[in-house]
């Protein structure tokens, strides 16, 4: 099959290529650069906007006339790459906003590359509607809308409130009368598309165990502990929460550990840079795992995270054997981290436990498998 992925996030669709490739089938990735972290695209759009002066004169147009010229910008590539953006057999957005344009130009974005192929899929797995609404209804105990609804931070953009904004809300109907079906990637986004009409199910995050080398712990000395903080969603993964529970930990264990904290990094330095770490702190408003938690996971790292009752429901496993669920609260996650440190054994046999859960239920070829059969049903 030739199939076409749109968009990229935390390296999802790059480890899907690798797995459908792998079982024979041409696909090819088009997307805008994921910010700093830096993945691979085959046919990536270019942003010129972002910085400078260009920056200025882009906010100073939509100020005045609510044309963004980023968007303009992007469809024309999207335009000028129509003979490789044709004849796919399959097309997969990442999201409803793939290029995080205006709702305006993503909807043309999306029509161009519908009519110009044959079947359309989309994917949830990061922000969008029907995920943001229900966070805003409250239907979570907890979720990535539960600072900004506390107050802690009052800049939306993170949080993905852009989507229930009626020409958000517009763009999402369009495109789900439109596709063939859309996939969950993981339990924040499975559970609000329980009985919708256009659901098709939850396909696991794929992971490439061949690129991620699981190293055996050894605890002789210090415990070390790892904190990647991306600062533009610095309260939407509750990193102000771990902040304040290493804080706590390190007032009565400061001779036992070892804190590494880094902001910002592009992604292979940042897989480096939690090499040595035995425990890793990942996100707090979440049910399951995303990206960054399950590749520290495949390394053999003890993680906190979304690791919720549904989680384990789900996959049918123990609290605390896989990964260690980072609630909201300072307290508990000190907690959780002074029994790691008092009973390091159990931090040997988690590291085990994750990396064997990632290659049983987030393989890239099994679950490439699954997509296909998805796809195939529904062609």
């Amino acid at each position: 099959m030739k199939i076409l992925l749109v968009g990229e996030y935390s390296r999802l669709h790059n480890s899907l290529k690798e797995g459908l490739v792998e079982l024979g089938h041409d696909v090819v990735i088009v997307a805008a650069k994921d910010g700093f972290k830096n993945y691979d695209v085959d046919l990536p759009i270019q942003k010129k906007y972002e910085t400078g002066i260009l920056k200025k004169i882009k906010n100073v147009i939509y100020r005045f006339t609510k044309i963004d010229l980023e968007s303009l910008h992007i469809k024309k590539q999207i335009i000028e790459l129509k003979p490789k953006l044709s004849d796919y057999d399959v097309v997969q957005f990442i999201n409803e906003a793939s290029f995080l344009c205006t709702a305006k130009i993503e909807k043309h974005i999306f029509d161009l590359i519908s009519s110009w192929n044959r079947t359309v899929f989309l994917l949830s797995c990061g922000t969008d509607y029907i995920s943001v609404k229900y966070a805003h209804d409250q239907k979570f105990r907890y979720s990535i809308l539960t600072p900004y609804l506390d107050g802690k931070e009052q800049f939306s953009s993170p949080y993905g409130l852009k989507f229930l904004q009626p020409d958000y809300v517009e763009l999402h109907h369009h495109i789900y009368k439109s596709i063939a079906g859309v996939i969950a990637s993981d339990l924040d986004y499975h559970l609000p598309l329980l009985n919708h009409p256009k659901y098709l199910g939850l396909i696991p995050n794929p992971i490439n165990t061949k690129q991620l080398d699981f190293n055996h712990l050894n605890i002789e000395d210090e415990i070390v502990i790892f904190h990647g903080i991306n600062s533009h969603n610095y309260y939407k993964k509750g990193n102000d929460i771990f902040e304040d529970a290493l804080a706590i930990i390190n007032e009565t264990y400061s001779n036992k550990i070892k804190i590494i904290t880094v902001r910002s990094l592009p992604y292979e330095q940042y897989i480096e840079a939690y090499n040595e770490a035995h425990i890793m702190l990942d996100q707090i408003y979440a049910y399951d795992q995303g990206f960054n938690a399950l590749e520290a996971m495949a390394k053999g790292k003890v993680v906190f995270t979304g690791a919720e009752k549904e989680w384990l429901g789900f996959y049918n496993l123990e609290e605390d054997t896989v990964a260690i669920n980072a609630l909201p609260d300072a307290k508990h996650i000190a907690q959780k981290i002074e029994w790691l440190i008092l009973n390091p054994e159990k931090i040997v046999e988690i590291s085990l436990n994750a990396r064997q859960f990632v290659e049983t239920h987030h393989n890239y070829k099994t679950c490439a498998e699954h997509y296909l059969k998805t796809w195939k049903k529904h062609i």
